[in-house]
């Protein structure tokens, strides 16, 4: 039986604190009852105690996961006041009263608002006054617009529900209609509905079960939409004619590989619609004119295991082309990190290499305009874009933006226009609150059109970031980036750091609380982002850093398929080796350094807790991916066969078996000391299940050893990205905050 109120001898808690008082009454530590059920794959035998937990329509089950809730809200009750103090802060930064920069498509500007007290944002649009004038409208945020539209009030579709996300926002090519889709249980099936924007009347037409996109065809009478399968695996493209029935419906394509999943949009030139099919390592296209959504879509590329492409339309030199980026073998030799190729649209295997394969350049996207080009890339872990002009005779020359910042991210922002004398652009990193330029590519004039306000006096010189880099175990340097308050935040002591900084000198100064994040895996990149909430940790003396360890993206191709499969394990000890050194300089101190990942990070510092459980105060796992194994095995389960090219497929090779088992941080949980771990999870997770942290935990609290504070919060109405609304997000980032102060001694701050 679980319960939180009674202890099972068997199951004896260790974690401090096992009996606490909230509001008078005793809460203590839930010990999850041990029903043994057998796994056995190659000749292993695995017993799992808590497999159980699986089925949440079993009462016993959500039974177990209140009395987690009220141990953790019990346990971390003296850190109310504190979380009310960090969500204020982060509402005191904010502008909450604010509009989105206009952004021009067809005949009107495009904003966005938000109000203080409302939860979610307004989406609106104005007419251009004047077609040949580019600059966009600047409006005040308490002035009436001339010629307003409300297109979607985010507010009332959320009003009645614990939980609500916006997914689909498409406006026809007339703008005369909107195709949007809401979800209302976190489960990421999608509500599609539409609006006549002329009349404000909602269209008969709905579409349930839907994923969350919505491809309109040139003439605005067709939608195109996706449907999953049992597995949440977006399977197939469906095309709905508006004011027919949705029986009537055709399907346009279906994938019936299980390791692929497919989406729908359309070029920037608006001519084309294209089907994306894709695996982790392999694509297929498939096109068709926009003006014939009737038609049949025809491949552009078949499809060949191992060679990944994206594919863009262009006119050159006054022809159609397409412009495609691919990692196929050119010249003999494997492009890694992909080329960039022109061909005619009539014949897309007829290439002509634009851009060639560099070893430290990750070529990453290239969008066309009708005059000019953008290409996206990635050198020395930033991400970088240049622009190309587009000539009479083909192509200019190719010129990179600089911000002249040591970190930063930057990149196109919403250019929806195919013909456009500027390019919306933008730029940010650790201490840059987020700057949006409109760019002119005949001039090289740089223009600032808006700023993120960060209220309450917000200096960036008064923060420093910084690059360094740790040396891992097979001497690979692995990039670590630093982020700090130059005066050592609140009350803070600053002797033995270097003049004018708060980063250590050496190993002699002074150590500080410092927060470390990592991911880690898809080849995804965590690059320099401002944080309003940030500002909490770090002007109370903490410092905030990034492993980008191997399995991201940062790095190039290779340092993701370095982090992979059966190199998964560079991923773990990467960020051991960036965690000593960190250590090792002086920045923090095993007792002052916290580790923090989610979902694939929630694995990576599930792993690293197992494997260097010494060098952390704490572990800060969102909606943690710590049962791996479990649910790899499983292809019933959401998305798992897709994710067999990421972690290989232990059903049918013994050799991934033994690996995965050999890292997954469930199944190799000790009886030793573990740092201090709050692991969060939502209910209706459909990427990362609930039972994982909640397996996870119930199996560390049956086997540790000490008297390390352990808990677990289930949010009981929300998905994988948790709560919805901003001030709800707000308060749960002062929730995880607190946390993270109080492990590292900094709450009285």
């Amino acid at each position: 039986m679980v319960t939180g109120s009674t202890t099972n001898v068997d199951a004896m808690p260790l974690d401090s604190g096992s009996a606490t008082s909230i509001s008078g009454a005793v809460v203590t530590a839930p010990i999850a009852k041990r029903v043994p059920t057998e796994r056995v794959h190659h000749g292993d035998v695995f017993i799992d105690e808590y497999e159980w937990l699986r089925d949440k329509e079993n009462p016993e089950v959500i039974a177990h996961l209140e009395a987690e809730n009220a141990y953790t809200d019990a346990q971390l009750e003296k850190l109310q006041p504190l979380r009310e103090k960090i969500y204020d802060e982060i509402k005191g930064r904010t502008q909450e009263t604010d509009l989105s920069l206009p952004t021009r498509m067809g005949d009107y500007w495009y904003y966005s608002r938000s109000f203080e007290g409302k939860q979610h944002g307004v989406h609106c649009r104005c007419p251009i006054a004047d077609a040949d004038d580019w600059d966009p409208p600047r409006f005040e945020v308490d002035t009436e617009i001339p010629g307003e539209q409300v297109l979607l009030d985010s507010n009332e579709l959320a009003e009645g529900h614990d939980f609500f996300s916006l997914g689909a926002f498409s406006v026809s090519h007339a703008g005369d209609l909107l195709a949007y889709s809401v979800d209302t249980v976190g489960d990421e099936r999608y509500v599609l509905r539409f609006k006549n924007l002329e009349t404000g009347e909602l269209l008969p037409d709905e579409i349930t079960g839907a994923a969350s996109g919505a491809t309109w065809s040139l003439d605005g009478s067709t939608v195109f939409y996706q449907t999953v399968d049992e597995s949440w695996r977006p399977d197939t493209v469906w095309r709905h004619r508006l004011g027919t029935d949705r029986d009537a419906d055709v399907q346009v394509f279906h994938e019936p590989d299980e390791s692929y999943w497919v989406s729908i949009g359309a070029t920037r030139s608006e001519k084309f619609l294209i089907i994306w099919v894709g695996s982790k390592i392999t694509t297929e296209a498939w096109i068709l004119e926009s003006d014939d959504p009737e038609g049949e879509f025809r491949v552009l590329l078949p499809r060949r295991d191992g060679v990944e492409y994206s594919a863009e339309h262009a006119v050159i030199g006054g022809e159609d082309k397409l412009l495609i980026l691919h990692n196929d073998v050119v010249d003999g030799v494997k492009a890694v990190n992909f080329v960039l190729a022109e061909a005619p649209l009539s014949d897309p295997a007829n290439q002509t290499v634009l851009i060639a394969h560099r070893d430290d350049v990750r070529l990453e996207d290239v969008d066309a305009f009708s005059d000019k080009l953008v290409v996206s890339y990635r050198r020395e872990a930033l991400p970088r874009f240049a622009v190309w002009p587009l000539t009479s005779e083909g192509y200019g020359e190719l010129e990179e933006i600089d911000f002249e910042l040591e970190l930063f991210s930057a990149g196109l922002g919403g250019n929806p226009e195919w013909v456009t004398p500027t390019l919306r652009i933008g730029v940010t990193s650790f201490v840059t609150p987020t700057q949006i330029f409109d760019y002119f590519p005949e001039t090289g004039e740089r223009v600032l059109r808006k700023e993120q306000v960060v209220l309450g006096g917000y200096n960036a010189d008064d923060y420093e970031q910084h690059r360094d880099w740790a040396v891992a175990a097979d001497g690979t340097k692995i990039p670590i980036s630093i982020v700090v308050r130059k005066d050592g935040g609140i009350g803070a002591v600053n002797g033995g750091f270097a003049e004018g900084s708060a980063l250590p000198d050496g190993p002699s100064a002074a150590p500080k609380p410092l927060l470390l994040y990592g991911y880690g895996s898809y080849e995804a990149s965590i690059d320099p982002g401002f944080s309003v909430a940030r500002l909490s940790l770090l002007d109370r003396g903490a410092v905030f850093a990034v492993a980008h360890v191997r399995g991201g993206g940062e790095m190039g191709r290779l340092w993701y398929e370095h982090g992979k499969t059966l190199t998964k394990k560079n991923t773990f000890t990467d960020f051991v080796s960036c965690a000593r050194h960190l250590i090792d300089t002086g920045v923090t101190a095993p007792d002052r350094m916290i580790a923090d990942g989610g979902s694939a990070g929630g694995l990576l510092v599930g792993a690293v807790a197992n494997l260097a459980p010494e060098l952390f105060a704490g572990v800060l796992a969102n909606v943690p991916f710590v049962d791996p194994l479990t649910s790899i095995l499983d292809p019933s389960l959401p998305l798992t066969v897709i994710e067999w090219d990421e972690w290989g497929n232990p059903l049918a090779d013994k050799d991934v078996y033994d690996y995965m088992k050999s890292y997954s941080p469930y199944e190799n949980i000790e009886a030793k000391d573990y740092p201090a771990i709050l692991a969060i999870t939502s209910l209706n997770d459909t990427r990362v299940l609930y039972t994982e942290p909640a397996k996870w935990v119930a199996k560390l609290r049956a086997t540790k050893t000490g008297h390390s504070q352990l808990m677990l919060k289930t949010e009981m109405s929300a998905g994988h990205g948790g709560v919805s609304g901003r001030y709800e997000k707000w308060k749960e980032v002062a929730f995880e905050f607190a946390w993270v102060l109080d492990t590292v001694g900094l709450a009285d701050r």
